[in-house]
């Protein structure tokens, strides 16, 4: 689905001007890249709120709304202040339908709670990372990439290579050979109640034979007595 969004052109640049647009409900930002110049807008600040808050926002080729004119763009940044929900600036960069881009999309994790790891054996299940860079032209972006843990087991990881990616997508590992996606763990907790148990059962087991062990010589200790009565007996 294509998502859109209406900038202005801004006229004003510098601290002072963008905070006066902030008190005016406004957010600062730039589109940079291609043939044309970088262009300095502003936007609504409550919709960008919003619109940022929607996940397909940050991983889509976005249709910007300017002067008249319809143009394809990346959200590249988003400067936020430190402690309020306020936007201190924006950039947005310029698609060329024909130039492969590279992007963050997020992962979507699904069957974790079927995989043998936590059905067999209570493990939990880490996500070590949410994002994976990709590059592709802007036509095959997706907007998430699905992660399959039906087949994850103790002991064993997801790696970037077992990716399932759509046509047209590569992953970019930045030098990494084969990046942890997933793995899991079982709770250090249930192993020592596992391994409580286990010895348990073992205690049991031996305590259960122990009686048994015993019998012999109480019974060879009974009959060598009465064989010591049959021969006082004879004496007699």
């Amino acid at each position: 689905m294509a998502i859109e969004f209406t900038a202005f052109a801004r006229a004003t640049e510098g601290r002072g001007a963008s905070r006066r647009m902030r008190r005016a409900g406004k957010a600062p930002g730039i589109v940079y890249g291609g043939v044309a110049k970088p262009t300095p807008i502003e936007l609504d600040h409550n919709a960008l709120f919003h619109a940022l808050r929607n996940e397909a926002f940050h991983a889509s080729i976005l249709t910007m709304k300017l002067d008249g004119a319809a143009t394809k763009v990346l959200l590249r940044d988003v400067q936020m202040h430190p402690f309020r929900n306020e936007i201190l600036h924006v950039d947005f960069q310029r698609v060329d339908e024909n130039r492969k881009i590279h992007v963050k999309v997020p992962l979507h994790f699904i069957n974790g709670e079927n995989s043998p790891a936590v059905k067999v054996n209570g493990a939990i299940v880490s996500h070590v990372t949410t994002d994976v860079d990709i590059s592709c032209l802007p036509k095959d972006l997706p907007e998430f990439i699905e992660v399959d843990l039906s087949e994850l087991d103790v002991g064993h990881s997801f790696h970037v290579s077992a990716l399932k990616l759509p046509p047209g997508v590569s992953v970019v590992t930045h030098g990494k050979v084969d990046p942890v996606v997933a793995t899991a763990v079982v709770p250090r907790a249930q192993v020592e109640t596992d391994e409580e148990t286990a010895a348990a059962a073992e205690a049991a087991a031996a305590a259960a034979a122990a009686p048994a062990e015993g019998a012999a010589p109480a019974a060879a200790e009974k009959g060598g007595d009465k064989k010591e009565e049959k021969k006082d007996d004879k004496k007699k």
